[in-house]
This record gives C-alpha cells, sequence and structure tokens, in this order.
C-alpha cells in the first residue's frame, strides 16, 4: 500500500464524521488530486470483501464503515454510539424539508398542518437541517434544506439516492386484503 494510501486510511480511521476530498488532498498537497483518487482507489480494492469494514463515498466524503451484513450483530452488542432518536414530528419535518427544499416554515407548516417551529429550530439544533437562502416573498422568508449530516445519518452520498415519492407512496400502500376461499 502507498504511503499516500496509508495516510488517508488513518485519516479516515481516526475521522468522527466523512472527510471530503478536499479534506483527504489537504493532508499531503504536493500529492495532487490524480494522486489522492489513486490512494482512495487502492483502499477500496484493499478493504474489499475480505474484511468487516468497507470504505463508501457518502454526504459529500468518505468514511470506513461496517458492512450492512454485520450491522445488525453490532446494534445488538451496543457496541456503537446511539444517536439520538427523531421524534416521528421531526422525522415527518425532515421528510417534508427532504424532498421539497429550499422550503420555507409556513409551506412546512401548510403541509403538516401544524406549526412546525419548535420542531424545525430542534432540527437546526442537531445539524439536520440549515437556512440555504430567502425566498422572494413578502418578508423574504427564510428557505431550508438538509445537510451533509442528514445525508451521513442515512448513508447517502448525495439528495440524488433518496428514494423518490413514487417508490415510497407504493412501499407505504397498504396491501389489499386477501379474500377468504372458505365458503
Amino acid at each position: 500500500m502507498s504511503p499516500l494510501a496509508k495516510l488517508l486510511e488513518a485519516a479516515l480511521f481516526a475521522a468522527a464524521r466523512p472527510l471530503t476530498f478536499e479534506d483527504l488532498a489537504s493532508l499531503d498537497p504536493e500529492a495532487g488530486e490524480m494522486a489522492v483518487e489513486a490512494a482512495l482507489g487502492e483502499l477500496r480494492a484493499a478493504y474489499g470483501d475480505d474484511h468487516g469494514v468497507e470504505l463508501l463515498e457518502i454526504a459529500d466524503g468518505w468514511q470506513f464503515l461496517t458492512r450492512r451484513e454485520y450491522a445488525e450483530a453490532i446494534d445488538r452488542a451496543q457496541f456503537a454510539l446511539r444517536p439520538r432518536r427523531l421524534s416521528p414530528a421531526a422525522l415527518e419535518t425532515l421528510a417534508i424539508i427532504a424532498y421539497r427544499q429550499p422550503v420555507g416554515r409556513l409551506e412546512v407548516d401548510e403541509i403538516r398542518g401544524v406549526d412546525s417551529g419548535a420542531v424545525m429550530d430542534k432540527l437546526v439544533e442537531r445539524g439536520l437541517i440549515e437556512v440555504v437562502t430567502r425566498g422572494e416573498g413578502l418578508g423574504r422568508p427564510l428557505l431550508y434544506g438538509t445537510t451533509p449530516p442528514f445525508l451521513e445519518i442515512l448513508g447517502l452520498k448525495s439528495l440524488d439516492d433518496l428514494p423518490r415519492l413514487d417508490e415510497l407512496s407504493v412501499a407505504l400502500r397498504r396491501p389489499a386484503p386477501i379474500p377468504d376461499d372458505d365458503p
């Protein structure tokens, strides 16, 4: 393994968050983009199917994660730190923002049918959403979007990896009742 690949490996294991390409390139400014890309490729190859962890590109960065087939056992043993759970209201609000961003507080309120201010404040506090711009309407309202930690928690590389809304509606649809064959 090249010295640059070893350096990236050490940084990725030490980091508690995904490291962006720029973060990794800053470790050895003389290496250049092509060398960093080659070192990442070298690490991905080195951590092939023979290891319990894999190098994944998520949340606009790179991170070593437990392979999916071992996640349940690790979860049962409670070795991993557990993030605080989100309430149903927070999950609903987060989903609206993820799919409608940039979106204002009033639009979220209209969709949910209740005041979402406190929930949105908590999501901002937890770093899952942030103000991304201002609207063009009266008072130029704040518009919100999701953050890289949101992608990290979901294990997504980008928002393009979110399930499409039509896929969700099919998955959430209740199955039709099975008719009783007995007379």
